[in-house]
């Protein structure tokens, strides 16, 4: 032990004269985490596990393939697939695992479909709707997360993802009809704008609840003039803001 701390000592010793190693000498660099297998056991240990069981293969296999370290900060990455939501900045999260795979697979998305998505945060819900169907819409309200999220989709590929930063709460009605809306913040009222928005026969899933410790996940479809709506899960989101915000204050 005398002759480790001796060593190490002067190795630091030499680091500090500029004497470095000597040649060919062997630099040690911490192995990069090993992101599929974590991705595998994701999907196996928390979207197949008892009591949550995703049955769609599509899903399934999106969540496997889209890297969601890609749409973390750095200090977090490590935990990139860990059970739990995380930190992106703004006072913003990334939801976890489990819920973006259920509010997916509820959503139940066609390849030939096109989807806008409210709150787009750090782009990874996006992500793996891009793998699921043929376009994307995707609006976030803070721009600066709209614009990395933008810059991070478009670096990795996702091709199909059209980003905008502004108001979720009014959608994206030039681009409407949409076959399915999907909503990742929480009002505290349905957006009549969004259900104007879906299609004939479209689909939404949106948190809704006037505080975090009371939200419930509703899935809807729109049947002509009638909107079916049914509670699916509790949830806790962060809230939608803008419009929605100024008409309740």
């Amino acid at each position: 032990m005398r002759w480790l701390k001796s060593s190490c000592l002067l190795v630091l010793c030499l680091a500090a004269l500029g004497c470095g190693l000597p040649s060919g000498a062997t630099v040690l660099r911490a192995a990069e985490p090993d992101y599929a297998a974590a991705r595998k056991r994701m999907v196996s240990e928390q979207l197949r596990a008892p009591g949550r069981d995703i049955k769609s293969a599509r899903v399934l296999t999106a969540m496997e393939s889209v890297p969601r370290h890609e749409f973390v900060p750095e200090a977090v990455r490590g935990s990139a697939y860990a059970d739990h939501p995380l930190p992106i900045g703004h006072g913003q999260t990334i939801s976890q695992p489990y819920i973006v795979a259920f509010m997916t697979e509820k959503l139940d998305p066609k390849p030939t479909d096109k989807v806008l998505e409210i709150g787009t945060g750090s782009g990874y819900q996006a992500a793996i709707l891009s793998a699921l169907v043929a376009e994307v819409y995707t609006i976030e309200i803070v721009e600066p997360l709209a614009k990395r999220a933008e810059a991070d989709l478009r670096r990795l590929g996702y091709k199909n993802v059209k980003v905008r930063a502004g108001d979720g709460y009014k959608g994206w009605p030039e681009a409407a009809p949409f076959d399915a809306i999907i909503v990742t913040c929480a009002p505290d009222h349905i957006p009549q704008p969004l259900i104007d928005q879906l299609k004939e026969g479209g689909r939404m899933i949106i948190p809704v609840g006037e505080t975090s410790w009371n939200q419930e996940l509703y899935l809807l479809e729109k049947k002509g003039k009638e909107v079916k709506k049914r509670a699916v899960l509790p949830v806790r989101f962060v809230p939608m803001t803008g419009e929605r915000q100024r008409q309740r204050d």
